[in-house]
């Protein structure tokens, strides 16, 4: 990636949270699995020196089960926990944009390309690179560093590895309207 480039790219880790992982009160398919693959792309956002951003959510509606305030299970998870420099925005809505200070940290810092990682890839990943292709942003969605849970539609289960592939195929469909879908070795070989 040339460095006029690599000035304008951030990469936005979304949810990374102990509540998805074992143990957690929302757990996960493979968790670890994902954390490690946004982790490898991480290590090279560090070590180019390009913009990182955390974006955690904390639940505030009544009812909610995880994510809640000041609890262990809010905390971004070890395996890609931010350093002192990094920017970590709190959210409380799926889209990280909704009520964050989200779109003005990026406009502040001449940003124009996201790469993303996160989890739960059918919710907050889904609303949050829709969200960010409608303000402008040019996309990059790491296909195996993302994670969610099996789901149920009328009596019926859907896999999460299914769930994963559609939201995926979704975002990337009419020639990656919504991102460019990558795999975390194909992220870091195209931008060697």
């Amino acid at each position: 990636m040339e460095n006029s480039k690599k000035e304008k790219t951030a990469l936005i880790i979304i949810d990374i949270q102990n509540d998805y992982f074992p143990g957690g009160t929302m757990e996960l398919v493979e968790p670890e699995k994902a954390a490690l693959k946004a982790k490898e792309v991480l290590s090279y956002f560090r070590e180019n020196k390009m913009p990182v951003i955390h974006v955690q959510h904390i639940a505030l509606q009544e009812g909610a089960t995880f994510f809640l305030p000041n609890t262990k299970g809010a905390e971004i998870n070890s395996i890609v926990a931010p350093l002192a420099n990094e920017k970590v925005i709190t959210k409380n809505y799926p889209n990280s944009f909704r009520d964050t200070k989200l779109l003005e940290y990026l406009h502040e810092n001449n940003i124009t390309n996201l790469v993303f990682a996160g989890m739960m890839t059918d919710v907050c990943i889904d609303a949050t690179v829709r969200a960010s292709t409608d303000n402008g942003f040019n996309n990059t969605l790491i296909s195996d560093a993302v994670a969610t849970r099996d789901r149920e539609l009328n009596g019926k289960v859907v896999p999460a590895s299914q769930i994963n592939t559609a939201f995926l195929a979704g975002l990337n469909a009419l020639g990656g309207l919504y991102a460019t879908v990558l795999s975390s070795d194909e992220f870091l070989a195209k931008n060697k």
